[in-house]
């Protein structure tokens, strides 16, 4: 059984850090072009959706926007919080 809690936790956090990138990569893509390629569009439907609910409360800064650094800034601390929820429940089993 903690074999298995592990291994969801380890799916989880890589699946976080992957989705950090995912947003980074788009964020990039924003600066230098790309988002109306094939992957740029993939990589929209993949990351809109949670950034669109910090654009909701962050407005845009003239043409700087905030929200996809406070959207990351978010997952950060999910991920690290997931540290600790995975200890707690391991002190369960």
């Amino acid at each position: 059984m903690v074999q298995l809690v592990d291994f969801l936790f380890y799916l989880i956090k890589n699946a976080a850090t992957l989705y950090f990138f995912a947003i980074f990569i788009y964020i990039i893509m924003s600066w230098i072009g790309g988002r109306d390629s094939t992957f740029g569009q993939i990589l929209g439907k993949v990351v809109d959706p949670y950034l669109e609910m910090f654009r909701s409360f962050i407005p845009p800064l003239g043409m700087i926007d905030l929200s996809p650094i406070v959207a990351i800034m978010v997952l950060r601390f999910a991920t690290m919080g997931l540290d600790g929820l995975h200890q707690m429940v391991l002190s369960w089993l």
